[in-house]
């Protein structure tokens, strides 16, 4: 597994990141653990969670997931890049919730304390608050830096514009910069082709997209017509029909038979192909990947070993252009 570095920062991080949104509900502990292990046999020492996962699983649950993390990672710590987010809500009152300071300094406590360590390497805005002044949740940011409990931070979700005025604000205040940006991206999804990638570069952020394979859509597994599988992304609670909001249309479905159809041609299976692409892209520092099973990772991790030809990446372009756009049709 090459490594890289994390935008302009000295940081170095694995190409590909573990993904743990479904550890604690979607699957317990135990299929954690195995797919913790089995990414690290892969290669992987970057592994991204968040104060609110298990997807799905809501306030009740939040935090299941970073504990699991944590007991899985003790006594190793050092091993790892380990990435975590705050702004979901995490508690009953008002201030639970968003980039506030207050909320932002009790949610990495809350963080250390589950995860079982004194730092997180990459702290990120799980998404934009449009309630809370950017001045101050930078100035939060930063000094959460200069305590030493987090290393970098980072944002996802956030508009390129957003981000821009944030690295703006920074420079201007003399405070810790963004040093990555989390969107999803996939061939599906290419929206931020135009404006947040282009950003990035110029300004050296690292990119660590999630949703590669489009929460499974991509894999080819899933037929037009037909009910979500049980077990799957688009199907669990809180979660699924979000999930099937974005992907579950004729669309999508017509794209991904005819995406099948080239990663046979160029005998890949669909899941490495579509996360190989990913890859492609200069932007992309580390593609988040995941799975339910251990053995579902194989074809994410055969990714890293992929080089794409000229003319496959035309054939990609060209059969998912139209996702793009802003305005792509449904």
């Amino acid at each position: 597994m090459q490594h890289t570095r994390l935008g302009r920062t000295g940081l170095q991080v694995s190409r590909l990141c573990l993904g743990t949104m479904t550890f604690g509900l979607q699957i317990d502990e135990a299929a954690s653990r195995a797919v913790l292990d089995r990414a690290v046999e892969g290669g992987i020492t970057f592994i991204d969670t968040a104060d609110v996962y298990p997807l799905g699983g809501g306030v009740d649950l939040a935090g299941r997931t970073e504990e699991i993390i944590g007991r899985w990672m003790k006594g190793r710590r050092q091993e790892f890049v380990l990435a975590t987010k705050c702004f979901g809500r995490t508690g009953p009152q008002p201030w639970d919730v968003g980039n506030n300071r207050r909320h932002i300094m009790d949610a990495i406590d809350a963080s250390l304390r589950r995860l079982g360590t004194d730092y997180v390497d990459l702290y990120q805005l799980h998404q934009d608050d449009p309630d809370t002044p950017l001045d101050e949740t930078l100035r939060g940011l930063d000094d959460l830096v200069r305590s030493g409990k987090v290393r970098y931070i980072g944002c996802s979700n956030f508009l390129a514009y957003r981000v821009a005025l944030a690295l703006g604000r920074s420079d201007a205040l003399s405070l810790v910069r963004f040093a990555s940006v989390q969107p999803r991206y996939n061939l599906l999804f290419r929206q931020f082709e135009r404006d947040l990638f282009p950003l990035c570069l110029e300004q050296g952020l690292g990119v660590i997209p999630y949703n590669p394979i489009a929460g499974g859509m991509l894999s080819g597994k899933h037929r037009r017509g037909a009910q979500a599988a049980e077990g799957t992304r688009f199907t669990i609670p809180n979660a699924g029909q979000m999930y099937q909001d974005r992907y579950f249309h004729e669309r999508e479905f017509a794209t991904v038979e005819s995406f099948a159809k080239l990663a046979d041609e160029a005998g890949m299976k669909p899941v490495t192909l579509a996360v190989a692409w990913t890859m492609h892209n200069p932007a992309i520092t580390s593609p988040i990947i995941g799975a339910s099973r251990a053995e579902q990772l194989d074809d994410s991790l055969a990714a890293a070993e992929v080089t794409l030809d000229k003319d496959l990446l035309a054939k990609l372009d060209e059969l998912t252009r139209e996702y793009r756009r802003g305005d792509a049709p449904r």
